[in-house]
């Protein structure tokens, strides 16, 4: 991704006055991406594209909408684990924000026409 020159001078500035901040988002970051490898290798693209075209407008809709439930059923487990003081027992309460947080970005690469590919 090509950085604006607009955004260098924020970029910059969040940096500097929360540097500690700003490296444990670039960790988090990277601790995403390897999740998200890892669950491709086990799952692959499928699963998101339904096996489907995701060219033609419908099925990326109902593509979407799959990706929406997902985010809805991690919502509501992180609801529960939340308000409810569950003890966690099968992912942690982090596993949950980074699947909430990974399937926002493949919502983002099946928009912009790149899941898959």
């Amino acid at each position: 991704m090509e950085i604006e020159e607009k955004d260098i001078g924020a970029i910059t500035a969040c940096e500097m006055l929360y540097p500690e901040m700003a490296n444990a988002f670039r960790e988090v970051q990277a601790e995403q991406y390897t999740l998200f490898c890892r669950k491709q290798m086990d799952y692959g693209p499928t699963n998101i594209a339904l096996g489907r075209d995701l060219a033609i407008k419908e099925n990326k809709q109902f593509s979407h909408q799959g990706l929406w439930f997902r985010m809805n059923d991690k919502i509501s487990r992180i609801q529960n684990l939340l308000w409810n003081n569950k003890e966690e027992y099968n992912e942690s309460l982090e596993d949950s924000w980074i699947d909430l947080a990974n399937y926002s970005i493949i919502a983002m690469l099946v928009n912009r026409n790149k899941w898959g590919k």
